[in-house]
């Protein structure tokens, strides 16, 4: 697609929104920072296909990470890699002022690419189990890692129009609700200077792109991975009083679980309890010796997820002793990343500077939504933090949609595919308008 000017493209969004073309020129004379965008786009355009093409798997990131790695190196920054994992951490210095951190993730998913672009990935890679799986960037890391190098790019080029500390971090491993945790525990906070803001946007694929959406306070849940084992006595399906039949303690507990929510938790509380699997059997006529649970419980308050998760063990063991099981069930939180809280103060602030920007007919509110990001990590580690949500699809498909009562490729689908231009410079402008609001002025 042919590159186009900022102000063009976003008159081509005017049947979305009637104000775009004001917020064109908003941006035209917002910040003259903005105004490199143009001349920079065409190279943004090429990283991101290039990142598209060549995703990698959470915690095989190495040759991502060396790519944004070299780019920031020349671009002056002091760079760090290998932090947490393959996390970068680069520093542009330029005088005395605050230290914002802006945040980027760096990792594909394991989901075969359907979206027949003629630059769809083709990657494939080894899993944890050694078996070969295809690669995309499905939940869009590629636009994250492409708006974030431009923002770099851009204040790197205008060191002039600001002070204080620019810290670009690319975290690994978002997907498994592990790399900023790795960054942290390896002294992102101790090592380099300790922000005092964190930044990051994510896309949304129910919002136009040319869009930018926020939430105040919670904006993502508490998600926590549970796996339960019930133990029973197995033996012949004819002659079932002879076991003890872990199939029906495992009915039991499951229906059991959901109470938790509808009935011992305040209905003013957001919370879920999702048996996402359950394995148990071999045969018809077998009754097994165990059966094997999958959990997600999903909350935002610390307490609700306390009370779930003690009230969880508390269930599955009380079955198990109503079914007279051989011995107690084994339960287990294998994953855990913490609710995602967007500071209020700074979210107002934020999207001040952008709505001046992009203009307000394209800034939403939005609603907190159950799924999880460990960006929440950056916050609880004592900094301000703010989470942004990108608008990716097209305006005129995302209406026809909607009018057809439609539903649109969700993150994570192997078809998630964002308006790419229009995605990738609001990007660019959300951030960079973000960092030049908490930089200190010359």
């Amino acid at each position: 697609m042919k590159s186009l000017p900022l102000l063009a493209l976003v008159l081509a969004a005017t049947t979305w929104a009637p104000g775009a073309a004001r917020a064109a020129n908003a941006t035209k004379t917002a910040s003259p920072v903005l105004q490199g965008l143009d001349g920079l786009y065409p190279e943004l355009d090429a990283l991101y296909r290039e990142l598209h093409q060549n995703p990698e798997l959470s915690l095989q990131e190495e040759k991502t990470a060396a790519k944004l790695a070299g780019r920031l190196r020349k671009l002056g920054f002091e760079v760090t890699e290998k932090v947490g994992g393959h996390g970068v951490v680069a520093l542009l210095r330029n005088g005395k002022g605050p230290t914002v951190m802006l945040r980027t993730d760096l990792d594909g998913l394991p989901v075969e690419e359907k979206t027949g672009l003629p630059y769809a990935s083709q990657a494939k890679a080894k899993d944890d189990a050694g078996q070969s799986v295809s690669v995309m960037h499905a939940c869009g890391h590629d636009v994250h890692m492409t708006s974030w190098l431009g923002t770099a790019t851009l204040l790197a080029r205008s060191k002039d129009r600001w002070r204080g500390t620019l810290m670009m971090v690319g975290q690994p491993a978002e997907e498994r609700g592990s790399g900023a945790r790795r960054m942290l525990e390896d002294g992102l906070y101790k090592r380099f200077p300790k922000p005092d803001f964190a930044v990051a946007i994510h896309n949304s694929a129910t919002a136009a792109s040319g869009t930018v959406e926020y939430v105040s306070g919670y904006a993502l849940a508490n998600v926590d991975s549970v796996d339960i084992t019930l133990y029973g006595k197995g033996g012949h399906g004819a002659y079932p009083h002879t076991t003890v039949d872990p199939i029906v303690l495992a009915a039991r507990t499951i229906l059991s679980l959901q109470t938790l929510v509808s009935r011992e938790k305040s209905p003013l509380e957001p919370a879920v309890v999702t048996v996402g699997s359950i394995h148990g059997g071999t045969k018809h006529n077998i009754i097994p010796d165990e059966v094997k649970l999958q959990l997600t419980v999903r909350s935002y308050k610390p307490e609700v997820r306390k009370q779930l998760l003690s009230a969880i063990e508390r269930v599955v063991n009380a079955e198990a002793m109503a079914a007279n099981a051989p011995r107690k069930p084994d339960v287990a939180v294998t994953e855990g990343t913490p609710a995602t809280y967007n500071d209020p103060e700074l979210t107002k602030r934020l999207i001040g500077a952008v709505t001046r920007v992009l203009g307000a007919e394209n800034i939403r509110e939005a609603q907190p939504v159950m799924g999880g990001e460990d960006f929440s990590e950056y916050g609880l580690a004592g900094v301000p933090a703010v989470m942004l949500w990108l608008g990716t699809v097209e305006p005129k498909r995302l209406a026809e949609a909607r009018a057809a009562g439609a539903t649109l490729p969700s993150l994570h689908s192997p078809l998630f595919a964002p308006d790419r231009e229009r995605t990738l410079r609001t990007g660019v402008t959300t951030l960079t308008t973000s960092a030049l609001e908490l930089l200190a002025r010359p």
